[in-house]
């Protein structure tokens, strides 16, 4: 996860650094930065009627290019990357769509039950026609869907008792507006009563009914009043202008921030005495001011504000950001560090797309359950300090330099969708060019392997699964590392060496019983040897020397196991270091019978475990135990030479190789039966 999240704070990283390259790219190019004033003079009366389209200022009683100039320096300062904006949206031919009404529940929900947007409906009597055109309405539809107001047509045909209760009895259109300025308040509905079926007719009365939702303020008496007034809107935003009306983007938003900021648009049109607005620190217009409890910011003095809705926009969301803002940014941004997975993971192609499906799905949702007690939380009434002390902490770091450069990126990324993803990509193929440097270094073998490959070792990974269940083992307490890592289950699908092997942890092993096995009444080897008679026969003598040869090659043979187990382990070593060289304590015993009247020899039952069972063959290498050497038990009692039963688990087999029971499972102990007395009874 940690990793991941390098990797997306790097791509940001180099997101900033690029876009300083094309500032400067566009600098040596053409002479100018995006935050360079221009003069309306020097432009064309189409460019300059863009600019009043984007900002939502009426144009059509204006046929000269001095007052359409006029009108553009009033209504704020033009920066070179709100022309270069603007032009392009205009050049943008995209189809705007619209929203086609089923009914009277389909309107409720969209139109009348929206708090805090406009709508705009196109309401089709029955047998009529419609108002507006399908030519103009489309213009219609363009043109207000730049300020976010969004549009649709309910035709009564399919809800006629609707449109009667209604009163719509002809053709008409219905623009729907937050009638108070709390969040989540109540909805007016306004009927369009003017004859001019035009475009800009429609769009002024659209735009008037907008701008009465914001407070006016026409003298420095209500101004002072204002200005000094302490109210529940926290932050207040100002414009100061010679308008007649404010902007369509500045109405537009003080609907979209209902509740949260409120609006003003201070008139100085006709103001004589401007003494207070120069105590206040006002010194031109037109100028937007944020009032906040920190103080006043000018907007518009550093990189991307721009006086259009979607660069106000984005400031304002940073300042005074709402719960669903925050949740929508941490989404993306995990999506973003979920995708990394797709670079990171190297192998297959499919498991690739395997791993990114599962990290999606548990970021997600770990995303999701981690929001819920945060709701809960903000919901306290003992939080609102808390509440107060972030949105403090967002309006200083937000008003920042920094903080603007990364809006500007922001507004520019997101324009340009393509360049966005492409940046992505090739950071994410450089992630995976160097994870694949780094793992053939290490000389893993997961970076070769296909498809195929990888689905047999999946399917391996499956039926072992099933046949060998995590493991429950009670008795032999182990400390898992799924505990210590959350991302072990992401790790082990990224490794196809790993699906190899059940999901069974290993660590239990350690805690199995080892003892060496002994023999009752046993001499050395030197003591066996004086005790032979010196008449023995050539054979006997033949058969000490193979004896001593075979017993030195033996010890040879150890000496070697021994230097090269040096190298994979302690537990390695300490099974070579006690194979049995010994001879079998039966093999002894029936020698022994030859010169000795003791008996055979017996295996010294007091050194086992006392839920073993006992035997003296192992049964997975067919050889007794030899004096000496080390054992190994299983839960189910069953005993085996500690170098064979570790292989035997080393390859995944985990039952015991006599019985199948689990080697991981707790059992019953074993009780052994009492031995009979052998002494006669009296």
């Amino acid at each position: 996860m940690w990793v991941k999240l390098c990797c997306l704070l790097l791509y940001f990283l180099a997101l900033f650094v690029l876009a300083r390259v094309f500032e400067a790219v566009a600098w040596y190019e053409s002479g100018f930065l995006a935050t360079q004033l221009v003069d309306p003079v020097a432009l064309s009366f189409r460019k300059l009627r863009t600019i009043l389209e984007c900002r939502g200022l009426g144009h059509s009683g204006l046929p000269e290019k001095k007052d359409v100039r006029e009108l553009v320096e009033k209504s704020g300062d033009l920066m070179e990357g709100e022309l270069y904006s603007a032009l392009k949206e205009e050049e943008a031919s995209e189809s705007v769509s619209s929203t086609n009404f089923s009914g009277e529940m389909h309107f409720y929900e969209l139109v009348e039950d929206t708090k805090d947007g406009i709508w705009l409906v196109q309401v089709i009597a029955n047998d009529r026609s419609p108002l507006v055109g399908k030519v103009h309405w489309e213009k219609m539809v363009k043109k207000v869907s730049r300020f976010g107001i969004r549009t649709g047509t309910f035709n009564c045909s399919s809800d006629p008792r609707y449109c009667k209760r209604r009163g719509w009895l002809k053709s008409t259109l219905i623009m729907s507006v937050p009638q108070t300025s709390t969040s989540k308040g109540k909805v007016m509905l306004k009927e369009y009563s003017g004859r001019k079926i035009e475009v800009e007719h429609i769009f002024k009365w659209i735009t008037a009914h907008a701008a009465s939702r914001i407070k006016t303020i026409y003298n420095s008496e209500h101004l002072k009043e204002e200005w000094n007034k302490s109210d529940q809107y926290r932050v207040k935003i100002y414009l100061f202008a010679n308008l007649d009306q404010p902007p369509a983007f500045f109405s537009a938003l003080s609907v979209k921030f209902t509740g949260r900021v409120e609006f003003i648009f201070v008139n100085v049109e006709n103001w004589d005495n401007k003494s207070y607005m120069a105590e206040i620190g006002i010194y031109k217009t037109p100028s937007y001011i944020l009032r906040t409890p920190e103080g006043i910011y000018r907007y518009g003095n550093n990189t991307g504000e721009f006086i259009s809705l979607r660069a106000m926009d984005s400031f304002l969301r940073s300042l005074q950001p709402e719960v669903n803002d925050l949740f929508v940014l941490s989404l993306v941004l995990v999506n973003l560090m979920a995708w990394m997975d797709l670079f990171i993971t190297q192998g297959a192609t499919i498991k690739r797309f395997v791993v990114l499906i599962s990290t999606l799905g548990t970021y997600n949702s770990l995303l999701i359950i981690s929001w819920l007690p945060v709701l809960g939380f903000l919901q306290l009434p003992y939080l609102d300090s808390f509440y107060e002390y972030s949105l403090k902490l967002f309006r200083y770091s937000n008003t920042t330099t920094l903080a603007s450069w990364v809006r500007a990126d922001w507004m520019f990324y997101s324009s340009h969708p393509a360049l966005f993803l492409s940046t992505y990509l090739g950071h994410g193929l450089l992630i995976d060019y160097f994870e694949k440097k780094r793992r053939r270094n290490n000389n893993t073998d997961e970076v070769n392997a296909n498809n195929l490959e990888w689905l047999s070792s999946l399917w391996d990974w499956y039926t072992s699964y099933l046949f060998h269940p995590i493991a429950s083992f009670q008795h032999f307490p182990f400390d898992s590392d799924w505990d210590e890592d959350p991302d072990l289950f992401l790790e082990r699908l990224a490794f196809p060496d790993l699906w190899l092997h059940p999901l069974i942890p290993t660590d239990y092993i350690k805690n199995l019983p080892m003892w060496r096995f002994q023999c009752l009444g046993a001499h050395s080897d030197e003591e066996m040897l004086e005790t032979f008679p010196d008449s023995e026969s050539d054979s006997d003598s033949e058969s000490k020397e193979v004896f001593s040869s075979d017993r030195e090659v033996s010890e040879d043979d150890e000496l070697s196991t021994c230097h090269r187990c040096s190298e994979g382990g302690v537990d390695a070593c300490s099974c070579a270091s006690h194979s049995c060289h010994h001879e079998p304590c039966e093999r002894k015993a029936s020698s022994r019978s030859s010169y000795s009247s003791a008996g055979d020899l017996e295996p010294d039952w007091s050194a086992w475990p006392s839920d073993m069972l006992h035997c003296t063959e192992c049964v997975v290498c067919l050889e007794n135990f030899a004096k000496g050497c080390l054992l190994m038990g299983l839960p189910c009692g069953h005993v085996f030479h500690q170098n064979c039963i570790m292989k035997w688990l080393a390859g995944g087999r985990h039952c015991c190789p006599v019985c199948r029971w689990a080697s991981y499972k707790k059992k019953q102990p074993y009780t052994h039966p009492q031995p009979l007395s052998s002494e006669p009874p009296s």
